[in-house]
């Protein structure tokens, strides 16, 4: 076991700010107002899943299927974009068509929550620390997701309709931003080389 204390904060603070789930409260009382219901256990449990999943065979996954991590990240960057337009312009362009309850899976857990950045981030993470500082890393975020989960109506109240409509706006353009950094890093990559 090669537990660090420096390394476990650091992968925490980088996936805390990648994941950024209190920047997600708008898309999730967004869906909560479209009637879906979300379950915070379930989301949580699902997104640790498919991360810690995507940590020991994301890159295996990658190559089999002939992708790259540069072109995975920038489709990635489109659908964080797409996030970033419904919040900015106020318009709906991702429908969740599954069944009822479904947004806990989709778009929540996957690819919000558990998605091209935060995967791009994981194997990063992997070529720098122990994986096990990691995996603590990952934890740690995902129970605070959880809460923020559970008290999205608490959130709501507090910051008031008025509230919420700005914070949206604000996210959505620093979602914007994310998706435009992370489309550019990595477009140039790819055709460069």
């Amino acid at each position: 076991m090669n537990f660090n204390f420096v390394e476990l904060s650091s992968a925490f603070i980088v996936l805390f700010a990648i994941i950024d789930i209190l920047g997600s409260v708008p898309i999730i009382l967004n869906i909560k107002r479209r009637g879906d219901t979300i379950h915070p256990y379930k989301t949580s449990l699902v997104a640790l899943a498919i991360l810690i999943f995507f940590l020991f065979s994301g890159e295996a996954i990658l190559k089999l299927f002939g992708v790259d991590i540069q072109s995975f990240a920038v489709a990635g960057s489109l659908i964080i974009f797409v996030f970033a337009i419904e919040m900015i312009l106020d318009v709906e362009l991702f429908r969740n068509k599954g069944p009822k309850g479904s947004s806990s899976i989709v778009p929540l857990a996957f690819p919000l929550i558990a998605g091209p950045a935060s995967f791009t981030t994981l194997l990063s993470l992997r070529a720098e620390f122990a994986v096990e500082n990691i995996i603590v890393g990952l934890i740690l975020n995902l129970v605070f997701v959880y809460f923020v989960l559970r008290a999205t109506d608490k959130i709501e109240r507090f910051f008031g309709e008025g509230g919420i409509y700005i914070i949206r706006k604000f996210f959505g353009i620093i979602l914007l931003a994310i998706s435009v950094k992370l489309f550019t890093s990595n477009i140039s990559f790819l055709v460069g080389g």
